[in-house]
């Protein structure tokens, strides 16, 4: 669980990191953040849904 945490807290962390970067002009930069966040984020769900398959 704690571990789970760690996870979120990164993808958010890259997530703002983004933001701040399209913010402020750097898109290239904000674009490849973004596609870390969302790849990220989809691999802690998809790792999550297996779990909760084979526990079924």
């Amino acid at each position: 669980m704690r571990n789970d945490l760690y996870k979120d807290i990164l993808t958010g962390l890259v997530f703002m990191a983004g933001l701040f970067g399209f913010l402020s002009g750097a898109f290239i930069v904000s674009s490849d953040l973004f596609a870390t966040a969302a790849i990220a984020s989809n691999v802690n769900i998809n790792s999550q849904r297996s779990e909760a398959g084979s526990k079924a």
